[in-house]
């Protein structure tokens, strides 16, 4: 998978179909924007390239931290140039700054683009931007270990990156959203889980919490890649509308997914107890391997 990694970004795939993306810019993952930047590009590259990947794993590759979220000492990270600001027109800097977290948005919000499910497994610190990259992936697991801590208020800052937009709607707990944001204050793995941030604590850590993530990526990846596909993009579409535009949706979005030969291929295979092969998900794929 050397094709995908980067500097602080290591892919491997360690069984057939499933990717495991782990973030190692020493010594925590901080993010500065050429981090960000390879970030959302590796997701966009791999639903562009048509990679038949049926399940990815994000996790850290440092066992005490999954992200100690910005990169104080980078200006560009925090909407500056670093320029003399009293020499330059407001409006102009706002339009530069705007056009800057856009982008900064996109590339973080990247896992919800992709056409195949996105496991992130959380362990140790887990702060401030990482609420925000944890969000938009399809399912979330954490290790005991893990602490986590919205933390854009203390350094002077709303946060804008994705976890004021998401966490209301995965929560369902507008009171408890903004306790957590205005208070900046830690919370454990144990409290994520009864506020439906995250879907299973795992006992122990970084190793623990990735091995049952792959062997839930592992699962997923055994499935019709139509199918998930579909019902990645339609559970997604129900959380934006209402049941009956989503319902209406759906069957127009079905019509065409209920002719994959997926559903001969998932009957056959039950019938003679067999494991079912499907094609990958696009027709332009790179199969090559490590």
């Amino acid at each position: 998978m050397s094709q995908y990694s980067s500097k602080w970004i290591k892919v491997t795939e360690p069984f057939p179909h499933v990717l495991l993306v782990e973030l190692a810019r020493a010594p925590v993952n901080a993010f500065n924007v050429e981090f960000w930047k390879a970030y959302g590009d590796l997701f966009d590259a791999l639903t562009e390239d048509g990679y038949d990947v049926r399940a990815l794993v994000l996790s850290s590759a440092f066992p005490k931290i999954f992200t100690a979220g910005l990169d104080l000492n980078d200006a560009a990270a925090l909407g500056s140039d670093g320029s003399d600001s009293s020499t330059q027109d407001s409006a102009r800097t706002s339009l530069a700054t705007r056009k800057t977290l856009l982008a900064f948005q996109r590339a973080i919000q990247a896992p919800e683009r992709t056409p195949f499910p996105v496991i992130v497994a959380v362990h140790g610190h887990t702060i401030g931007l990482a609420i925000d990259m944890i969000g938009p992936c399809d399912i979330r697991y954490a290790a005991s270990d893990a602490k986590f801590a919205i933390k854009e208020v203390d350094i002077g800052l709303a946060p804008d990156i994705g976890t004021l937009a998401h966490l209301p709607k995965i929560t369902g707990n507008l009171s408890l959203v903004r306790e957590l944001t205005y208070t900046c204050r830690s919370f454990s793995a144990a409290e994520a889980l009864s506020i439906g941030l995250v879907s299973r604590v795992v006992n122990g850590g970084k190793e623990e919490v990735v091995k049952e993530a792959l062997e839930l990526a592992k699962v997923i990846a055994s499935k019709s890649p139509i199918a998930v596909s579909s019902a990645k993009h339609l559970i997604t579409h129900s959380r934006d509308h209402s049941v009956p535009e989503n319902l209406a949706y759906t069957g127009a979005w079905n019509a065409h997914a209920l002719m994959t030969k997926d559903i001969a291929e998932t009957l056959r295979a039950t019938a003679k107890k067999d494991k079912a092969k499907f094609a990958p998900l696009t027709l332009n794929t790179k199969l090559s391997k490590l």
